[in-house]
This record gives C-alpha cells, sequence and structure tokens, in this order.
C-alpha cells in the first residue's frame, strides 16, 4: 500500500523517501515497558530510531505507551498471558489494529511483530499490503506448520542466524539482530565490589534459574535472580521447588521485577551474567544488555548464544556445569570498556533500524507491482 498524495518530500539520510511504516507490537505491555516486555522494547526502539531518520511511523501498541503510540489494547493484559482469555484478548487486539489501518493507511510496509496472531491477520489483509512479519519466539514443529501455511507477500525476518536455521523451509527475507537500549546502561569500572553474578530472565526450567544458583554456589558469589516468575503450572513448581528454597537473601537474593536505573547499575555492577539455558533461545536480551554494559555474558552453546558473544570480549560460551564454574573466574579478564564498544558497536538502534531498512526497501524493489499502481503511486 502506498500514499495517496503526491508532493515534493524531504529525502531521508540515505537520500530515499521517507517510508509510512505501520508498526505492530504486541498487547501485553505498554512501550517502552516497565521491566519484563523484551518484544515492546524492540520495537520501541525501533519506532524512535526510523522516526529519528525521518520516516512515518504509525506505532500499534497498549494503552500506557509513549506519546505517538495508537492504542488499541487497554493496559495489564499481561495478566492473561498463559491463561484461557489469552487468545481472546490478543484477537480483540488484532481486530482493533486492522481496523485502524484501514483508516490509517495505506502504508509503504506493515512491519509486524506481534505474534503468531498477527501473523495470520496481516496474512489476510489485501494483496497490495506489504507485510513482514518478525519472528520473536522460538520455531519448533507445530509453530513451522503454521507460519509455513500463511500467505506472505514481504516473507518474515528472524532474530537470529541460529532462528533461521531451525526453520529452512520458510520464506525468510533476512536476519536483523534486536537492539537494546544503549543510552539507558551504563559502564562501570573492572574493579566491581562487591563482586557478584546475575541471572536476568524470567523464572523458568528453560532459562536454568537452579543452575545459576549451583554456580555461584561453587564460585563462592553472591547470585542476584531478577524476572518474573512464569505464570504457568510447571514454572511456579519449578521455582517452588528448585529456586525458593535457596532465596536467603545473603547467598541468593530474588527480586520479582527490575527496571530503570536499578536495573542498569545491577548490570552494570556484576561480575558476570550467566545465562544457563537449556532450550534453543532464538535471542538474548539479557546478554546483550549486560555487553553492553561491560558485563561479561557467560552462557551455555545454545540458540544465538553463540552469534552473540564474542569469546573473550564480550563473555564465554560453555559446554557444561563446570566450565561455566571457570568462565566466572575467566570473566575477570575481561576489559569492560572493550567489551561494552564492541557490543555497542553491533547491539544499537541505528543498527538495528538500518537493518530493518534494507529489508523494506528490498521487499518493496523485489514485489510485483499490483495492477493499478505505477512506480509506488496509485495510478
Amino acid at each position: 500500500m502506498v500514499g495517496s498524495s503526491v508532493g515534493f518530500v524531504e529525502p531521508t539520510h540515505d537520500g530515499r523517501r521517507p517510508l509510512q511504516i505501520a508498526l505492530i507490537a504486541p498487547p501485553w505491555y505498554p512501550m517502552p515497558p516497565q521491566g519484563y516486555g523484551g518484544t515492546e522494547l524492540v520495537v520501541t526502539l525501533l519506532a524512535r530510531e526510523l522516526r529519528r531518520q525521518g520516516h512515518e511511523v504509525t506505532l500499534f501498541g497498549a494503552d500506557g505507551s509513549e506519546s505517538g503510540t495508537t492504542v488499541c489494547a487497554p493496559a495489564g493484559l499481561a495478566v492473561h498471558l498463559g491463561q484461557d482469555t489469552q487468545v481472546l484478548h490478543e484477537m480483540t487486539y488484532l481486530s482493533r489494529v486492522e481496523q485502524m489501518m484501514r483508516e490509517l493507511g495505506p502504508f509503504d510496509v506493515i512491519s509486524d511483530h506481534s505474534g503468531f496472531g498477527g501473523a495470520l491477520i496481516t496474512s489476510l489483509l489485501a494483496a497490495p499490503t506489504l507485510v513482514l512479519h518478525t519472528v520473536h519466539g522460538q520455531i519448533g514443529a507445530s509453530e513451522l506448520e503454521f507460519l509455513a501455511s500463511l500467505r506472505t507477500n514481504g516473507g518474515f525476518i528472524a532474530i537470529s542466524d541460529s532462528q533461521r536455521r531451525s526453520a529452512p523451509r520458510l520464506q525468510w527475507a533476512g536476519v536483523v539482530h534486536n537492539a537494546v537500549d544503549v543510552k539507558s546502561l551504563y559502564v562501570s569500572a573492572a574493579n566491581r565490589d562487591p563482586r557478584y553474578l546475575l541471572c536476568l530472565a524470567r523464572v523458568c526450567e528453560e532459562k536454568g534459574q537452579d543452575v545459576a544458583i549451583e554456580v555461584a554456589r561453587r564460585c563462592g558469589l553472591h547470585l542476584i535472580l531478577a524476572g518474573k516468575i512464569e505464570q504457568t503450572p510447571i514454572s511456579r513448581a519449578f521455582f517452588r521447588r528448585r529456586v525458593e528454597p535457596f532465596i536467603d537473601g545473603e547467598h541468593v537474593q530474588y527480586l520479582p521485577n527490575v527496571a530503570g536505573v536499578l536495573k542498569a547499575r545491577l548490570i552494570a555492577g556484576a561480575t558476570a551474567m550467566l545465562a544457563p539455558i537449556c532450550w534453543p533461545e532464538p535471542f538474548g536480551l539479557s546478554i546483550v544488555e549486560a555487553m553492553v554494559s561491560g558485563t561479561p555474558a557467560v552462557s551455555f552453546r545454545q540458540g544465538s548464544a553463540p552469534e552473540l558473544i564474542e569469546p573473550g570480549i564480550t563473555g564465554f560460551v560453555v559446554d557444561h556445569l563446570q566450565e561455566m564454574v571457570d568462565a566466572v573466574a575467566w570473566a575477570c579478564d575481561v576489559d569492560p570498556f572493550t567489551c561494552a564498544r564492541v557490543a555497542r558497536d553491533r547491539f544499537n538502534p541505528q543498527v538495528m533500524a538500518g537493518s530493518y531498512l534494507r529489508l523494506y526497501r528490498r521487499a518493496m524493489l523485489t514485489r510485483p507491482a499490483p495492477r493499478g499502481h505505477v512506480d509506488g503511486l496509485t495510478a
């Protein structure tokens, strides 16, 4: 879909005309999120940077989001995540988004980040509408079957090479690594005292908080666990049986939600960020937040971790528990300012937005022009 009026438009810094972009976020958290809400954070940073570069962005999201958001969901929907009511609230939100897009469009490109429901809704839009759907979650057999069944004229965007390799059948437009809010994070000197380890993630078995506890015990270091408990019966039982008994405030401390200055301070002051994951995580935002803060990340060799971490420079990728213990000692040799510089060069919003823009423009050029449209203008 394209603009309906013709006239002089100030080119962007790359010399091309600005784009009319619709960005669809999930409905669960406001933008930016106050604590948990990784996808919402990524979409916020993308919208801000695209606007800074001169593009017109219509951002769809939840109430409580920053100015410039088209609100299509009430605040507080996160309480429905994992519940029987989740699907109905998600579909209600997407129905409102679709109606608002009809009113506010047309757009050059719809960049959808809202999940599988959004992928379905946007695949049903009229043929001239160019849609690129970013897949933010793991792609298993069921997810692959669903995504492969959709009609798409723009394709899918992966958030890591690892995620893309897990589903080679899909029509991938490309890979774009997520960015983090580098302006809200800072770097501390190497001689950090007191020394402690940090594990920043939602609490569930696949994130490995129980392993982090054992690593900290063997290292003789204080451990801070930060993140909400995933609200499923399995994850609540995991916390109750394998995490909570070890929370004593002295050796292991638990913070259910951290944000803002407290979060930045915790990350920058840590000896290392532990990511003892036991699943093919498509992208680790906390790993990247640590590295841009000069804190080395230590992760098991799963999912995207090997492509995010540069061994010996921004952290270490290990294969078993004792190796993770050893890597905590190696972390003291990582220069925090080199670590931060290297990570900030790779994972800042400017780099992410530039990658998205290249994929948007490539899709616009390679898509067959629909009948009645000439050179991007309605005939």
